[in-house]
């Protein structure tokens, strides 16, 4: 198979700031600013507190700003103590790129901040943070100089709750296939929206192995697994996703000429941490390492860091390091 529209990058990569929208896998605050924050073991590992994330340490969207020796990136939400000079974080936990049902605080709900909602406040953000740095004043330093718009990184890492709630609505496989092309159509629209704003830089996340997660494989116990032991036809879903979605980001390429756009599939890499844990450092990779109950240590009712009473005892659901509940497995996953 031939190779599409290569393109060829320069040596040096930079960056003046990161813009960023997404689900949990690179929330760095917004859910938790919205709503209930994570409570410890969240954050415990690298900032020894919760942070707003949705790990206990840091997410691949913090690694990408330190490589470009940029700070890491505050939720748009998080008024507090907040920096804006190099970018900011539209990032949900729960979010998905089309309009969700239900949403939080209903039970099993997703992020009211979807992606057609984090692309209205990156617009809300454009503007104002211009006028504030016109105005001048101890807050002009805390906004991003007017260039950096055109100059950024724009990363998105969005798509793994779209397919969630398709499985969890009780759609079929092939019901759920059959969504995949809007979801991605969907999408492409945000980027072309952003290219139209000034954006030219893009890196665009794959989805992983949903079919490997402990809430998939507990909701489904029946499905057929593979030999990592994750359920083969969730996976084919999060597959076919990528598929499609690298299509786009290809289409995006011949509609937007003056764009430079990054497509990273990261699902072999994460499908890597279940075919092969030992050789980075996990012993049980498909258990959940925060939390409590049932074959894969996974409980919508014990979720990590929440008290919970068992056999009249209260306890919390604790982190692989301090265990309340469960020995040493794993690690805490992203939601």
């Amino acid at each position: 198979m031939g190779i599409l529209n290569p393109i060829f990058a320069s040596k040096v990569c930079e960056f003046p700031a990161i813009f960023n929208l997404g689900d949990s896998n690179s929330d760095t605050g917004t859910l938790s600013a919205a709503f209930t924050p994570p409570n410890s073991p969240y954050g415990d590992t690298y900032f020894h507190m919760p942070s707003g994330r949705f790990s206990d340490g840091r997410l691949i969207i913090d690694f990408v700003a330190k490589s470009f020796d940029l700070p890491f990136l505050s939720a748009y939400l998080n008024s507090l103590g907040t920096s804006y000079t190099h970018g900011a974080n539209f990032a949900s936990a729960r979010a998905t790129i089309r309009f969700p049902s239900p949403i939080i605080p209903a039970d099993g709900g997703y992020s009211p901040f979807y992606l057609d909602v984090q692309y209205q406040q990156f617009m809300q953000f454009k503007e104002r943070s211009q006028i504030i740095r016109k105005q001048g004043g101890k807050f002009a330093k805390l906004m991003p100089e007017e260039e950096y718009f055109r100059e950024a990184l724009y990363t998105f890492d969005i798509g793994h709750n779209d397919i969630g709630a398709g499985i969890f609505s009780n759609m079929s496989i092939e019901e759920v296939k059959a969504s995949v092309p809007d979801i991605v159509n969907t999408f492409s629209i945000y980027v072309k929206n952003i290219y139209e704003l000034g954006g030219r830089s893009f890196w665009i996340h794959s989805t992983g192995p949903i079919g490997c997660l402990a809430y998939v494989l507990t909701a489904f116990p029946s499905a057929e697994k593979d030999s990592a032991g994750c359920a083969k036809q969730y996976n084919e879903v999060a597959r076919y996703f990528n598929y499609k979605l690298k299509e786009a980001v290809s289409q995006l390429r011949k509609d937007l000429p003056l764009a430079a756009l990054t497509f990273v599939d990261l699902y072999p890499v994460k499908y890597s941490l279940f075919t092969e844990p030992k050789k980075y450092g996990f012993e049980l990779p498909l258990i959940v390492c925060c939390g409590y109950g049932g074959k894969y240590n996974y409980s919508d009712a014990a979720q990590c860091g929440e008290t919970i009473t068992v056999n009249n005892t209260k306890m919390v659901v604790g982190s692989c390091d301090n265990p309340s509940v469960r020995v040493k497995l794993g690690r805490i996953p992203l939601y």
